[in-house]
């Protein structure tokens, strides 16, 4: 049985599993080449994301598509913001282990991984729920892994590096994630310019002042906190 690859598969799978792949690179930068980097893949990789569902309204999607949406959120908005944490801390801790730490390296490994992993953990419930459960037309319970992950990505960006905001970050928006409060669909008029800022963020993050970072942080954090009550949505 052939898995006709070419016939199942639609333009917007393949912007999908290029969100992935993005996703993949900024797991091996956060190691790598360091936390400013990954961030920045992190919101490239949320662009695509908002493109692949772009394309699929203008020329449909496929019975595929939905699923690997959710596997490409898991590897985009999951484990790389979860490796970004882990770059952007790992080495704070390592400093600030007490003399005399057995084993300090196993420690400091163990201990910048712990909330790395609950953002790994709710972003795979929140993912897994939102597809068996909540209809296309539904408003989203919990706030997206997409809008989680830039959070935390635009603010290391906008100049939050500090480790404890990081780590306590991370665990507010895992929380968030499957927290019982409707958000609805961001319009399309607002997604682009959000679009047009988050571009200048990847591009020019330092550029006046880390003006476009802080843009998009404050839209994100408004989005986050106001949308359930007073968005006007679509």
């Amino acid at each position: 049985m052939s898995l006709r690859v070419r016939e199942r598969l639609g333009l917007a799978d393949v912007m999908t599993l290029l969100n992935a792949a993005v996703g993949v690179v900024a797991m091996v930068a956060a190691v790598t080449l360091g936390p400013g980097v990954a961030a920045r893949l992190v919101l490239l990789a949320a662009v695509a994301d908002g493109l692949d569902g772009i394309i699929a309204r203008a020329r449909g999607g496929t019975d595929v598509g939905p699923y690997l949406d959710s596997m490409a959120d898991i590897v985009s908005f999951g484990a790389a913001p979860a490796l970004f944490l882990f770059g952007a801390t790992f080495e704070a801790i390592s400093l600030a282990l007490p003399a005399g730490t057995p084993r300090p390296g196993v420690v400091a490994v163990l201990a910048a991984s712990a909330v790395p992993a609950v953002v790994v953990v709710f972003s795979l419930v929140r993912t897994a729920l939102y597809t068996v459960y909540v209809g296309e037309d539904e408003n989203r319970p919990g706030i997206q892994n997409t809008l989680a992950a830039s959070i935390l990505a635009v603010g290391y960006l906008a100049g939050a590096t500090s480790v404890p905001l990081l780590l306590a970050g991370g665990v507010v928006l895992s929380v968030l994630m499957v927290a019982p409060v409707p958000y609805p669909k961001l319009a399309a008029r607002d997604a682009l310019a959000m679009g047009v800022v988050q571009a200048g963020a990847i591009l020019a993050p330092a550029a006046g002042g880390r003006a476009f970072p802080r843009v998009l942080l404050a839209a994100a954090l408004a989005y986050m906190t106001l949308a359930p009550w007073f968005y006007w949505g679509e």
